[in-house]
């Protein structure tokens, strides 16, 4: 029986990241460097536009880089959502309604007020309006994935950063409607859509939060029963994916479902043994997202428009 080529890059591609998360990502952690800075430096590294584009050339190199970039990244997207179901275990009901102060205040006057400074400063640059909102608020918004992971959410600073993150990630699916709605000839159609989805995204919340009430604790008491770890994360990741998929199919972004379905886990009982199974699994599926941001980067694209580049985000980081 002859081998399969293309299950052996497969293979040398979990190699790959098998690699990075256990030999390279503790020794930048040695150096004092942040894992996430690691992991993009290290996807840069494997990537298309790192080794891999020697990888024809030097046949060996298919071992050490990701020969196809696009596999990974539907696992990629799953660390964002174990990330945001994390935070939700370690908060509560009570402390995210502690929050809303934070969240609605601080959170809206950030994305609020950084787009709008940008996007001012789109127009006296000679762009529409309609392209300045838009850049503006694509540039006000902030990667969860890589913030939290620096920021923490137990520090003041952590607390605030969440916060803001939280009110970004809510508000991203309306920004997109809204943006449509503001579009030429789509008017009508599109302020009809951002309502439809205000509408199916808070029934949607509102039958789960009922459901999940109930259904949950009986769940994990049957997994609890089995007295098998497996069976605590396969019923663990059903409930998050579920949860994702619902308000995904509502017109809400994954992550939502993700940041809910942990809050109704962390009111149950069994919110530490949740957390104690799905702690590397996240930390994996998170690793491979930020390699897959890595490995999206052109490092010959950058240094073509260095200049720019400097000036695009000296501007913003001051703003």
């Amino acid at each position: 029986m002859t081998p399969d080529p293309s299950g052996s890059q497969e293979y040398s591609d979990v190699l790959v990241i098998l690699g990075a998360a256990g030999l390279v990502i503790p020794a930048f952690a040695r150096l004092r460097i942040s894992p996430v800075i690691g992991f993009i430096l290290v996807g840069m590294l494997v990537g298309p536009f790192g080794l891999g584009q020697y990888a024809q050339d030097y046949p060996f190199l298919v071992y050490l880089t990701i020969s196809n970039a696009t596999a990974i990244t539907a696992f990629a997207e799953v660390g964002i959502i174990m990330l945001l179901f994390s935070i939700g275990l370690e908060l509560s009901f009570r402390r995210l309604w502690a929050m809303r102060a934070f969240v609605f205040g601080i959170g809206a006057a950030e994305l609020i007020g950084s787009a709008a400074f940008i996007g001012a400063g789109f127009l006296l640059l000679g762009d529409s309006w309609y392209a300045a909102t838009g850049l503006g608020l694509a540039l006000a918004l902030s990667s969860t994935a890589l913030v939290l992971p620096i920021a923490g959410t137990q520090s003041a600073v952590g607390r605030a950063a969440f916060a803001m993150l939280l009110f970004e990630d809510l508000a991203l699916v309306p920004i997109v409607f809204a943006l449509g709605a503001m579009a030429p000839n789509v008017a009508d159609e599109g302020w009809t859509n951002l309502a439809n989805v205000f509408v199916q995204g808070a029934v949607t919340m509102v039958i789960m939060l009922i459901a999940g009430r109930y259904l949950l604790p009986r769940l994990f008491a049957q997994a609890a029963r089995a007295k098998s770890p497996e069976v605590f994360l396969a019923a663990s990741l059903l409930v998050v994916m579920v949860s994702s998929l619902v308000t995904a199919a509502a017109g809400l972004s994954p992550i939502v479902g993700a940041l809910l379905a942990g809050l109704l886990i962390a009111e149950t009982d069994y919110h530490g043994e949740v957390e104690s199974v799905t702690a590397p699994f996240k930390g994996l599926a998170l690793g491979v997202f930020l390699l897959a941001v890595g490995m999206s980067i052109d490092p010959r694209a950058i240094a073509a428009q260095w200049a720019a580049l400097l000036l695009a985000i000296s501007a913003i980081i001051v703003g």
